[in-house]
């Protein structure tokens, strides 16, 4: 005899798992003040810590 497997509709919770905004790129930056000057660059800086994720982003000024 065979095996009658039953499917069953995914809930939108298990269907969007893993699909969050910073995955999507669309992150919450907000400025660190911690370091705003680059000895390499000799240059100032603006660093950038997402809220959610923590991913850090640098930009040049």
């Amino acid at each position: 005899m065979t095996n009658i497997l039953t499917f069953k509709k995914k809930k939108l919770s298990e269907k969007h798992k893993g699909k969050t905004l910073c995955r999507s790129g669309f992150h919450k930056w907000e400025v660190i003040k911690e370091k705003q000057f680059d000895v390499k660059q000799g240059q100032l800086v603006t660093s950038y810590r997402c809220k959610r994720c923590g991913k850090q982003k640098n930009t040049a000024i």
